[in-house]
């Protein structure tokens, strides 16, 4: 068992965490990873029991130890999500379309790795031996083993069409997560995630654009692209947390995650919905962002849409029931068959392949000079 007693030795450990995926490092070219800070939202804690008060620099100035028991479970989540996303993309450089994909794609990974280092760095300087413990084990997970912690992050990117969705809504998703982050209570954490979410608008810029360039090139079936969003929309509901979640709500009252629109919102929180706020967010925004794909769908082809919130749920109040894709409940053997339908299948892959393998499957992406 590898024993971390300085960042130093931690930094040792995610070079071989690199290795054990198979991510050439030099792929990253003369990326410099190292810790960054933002400004904060403001020196007093914004919201919660404790606001007023003067944000907290230290561990040691949290009240108690639920409060930092259940900062740091937010701290190790996020970084879990950060180092499993670039395993789950490991394997995308050897298809890139084009050489500004290429470059994008290696952009996401070095900063997407950029952002575990930087809640390790957290935890191993903040949080003592529990934060070490903690910081070795956000390397030793993998998606491609289903281990990481949560179930979106071990679901596989197998194709560029994946990337595209998945960096469309499910980092976006990581948007929200960031930003609630941002008001937290505990000053480092706040500082850490303002200078995240600079870099993370350029992931979710990539999906955007990527798929806008798949529909401006016709090549893959609108009803193939639908599955992708069916897919990814879905888990990506999950992210946000149960309905009515106790932790959201303690975590709104110590003052560590705020609501998405903290710093605009005029009413008080209403705590027990929290994650369905969010989400209810999420969903406006995803909405838009398909209205102006559907704008590139060809006359007389369905137009494409958000799977309903009751699909293929994991968690939650809907978690292992058999609604459809538009939100109808179906018999188990009905829905075992719509699944089929309507979510990517080997078939799929298969012929995604094959387009795939044509240079003309996604438009040149148009640089403003």
């Amino acid at each position: 068992m590898v024993k971390i007693s300085s960042f130093d030795d931690w930094i040792q450990y995610f070079r071989e965490w690199q290795n054990d995926i198979g991510y050439d490092p030099t792929l990253l070219g003369n990326y410099n990873f190292e810790t960054k800070l933002g400004d904060l939202h403001s020196a007093e804690i914004e919201f919660g029991d404790f606001k007023g008060q003067r944000k907290w620099e230290r561990v040691g100035q949290i009240p108690n130890q639920s409060i930092r028991d259940a900062l740091m479970n937010l701290i190790i989540y996020q970084g879990d999500t950060e180092f499993a996303s670039v395993e789950q993309q490991r394997n995308l450089l050897d298809t890139t379309p084009t050489e500004y994909d290429r470059q994008a794609l290696v952009r996401v990974n070095s900063e997407e790795m950029r952002h575990g280092w930087q809640m390790c760095y957290l935890l191993v300087n903040y949080f003592g031996d529990s934060g070490k413990l903690e910081a070795r084990k956000l390397l030793e997970r993998r998606a491609f083993r289903g281990d990481r912690l949560l179930g979106s992050f071990n679901a596989p990117v197998n194709n560029w069409l994946d990337f595209f969705t998945y960096t469309e809504f499910v980092d976006r998703d990581g948007k929200y997560q960031l930003t609630m982050l941002s008001h937290s209570a505990f000053a480092p954490l706040a500082e850490s995630v303002t200078a995240m979410l600079k870099e993370e608008f350029f992931h979710m810029f990539t999906g955007h654009t990527g798929l806008t360039r798949i529909l401006r090139a016709g090549k893959i079936p609108v009803a193939i692209v639908q599955k992708y969003f069916n897919k990814w929309l879905s888990t990506a509901y999950d992210l946000f947390g149960t309905d009515h979640s106790s932790s959201a709500n303690w975590a709104y009252v110590w003052g560590l995650k705020g609501r998405f629109d903290e710093d605009e919102a005029k009413i008080p929180a209403e705590k027990d919905k929290l994650n369905d706020l969010a989400r209810n967010h999420y969903i406006v925004e995803c909405a838009k962002l398909i209205d102006q794909l559907n704008a590139l769908v060809p006359q007389g082809q369905p137009k494409l849409y958000a799977p309903d919130l009751k699909f293929n749920r994991s968690i939650g109040e809907h978690v292992g029931k058999t609604y459809s894709v538009t939100g109808e409940l179906l018999s188990a053997d009905a829905y075992k068959k719509h699944v089929t339908q309507v979510l990517p299948t080997a078939e799929d892959e298969q012929l995604l392949s094959e387009i795939i393998k044509s240079k003309d499957w996604v438009a040149q992406m148009q640089i403003k000079s």
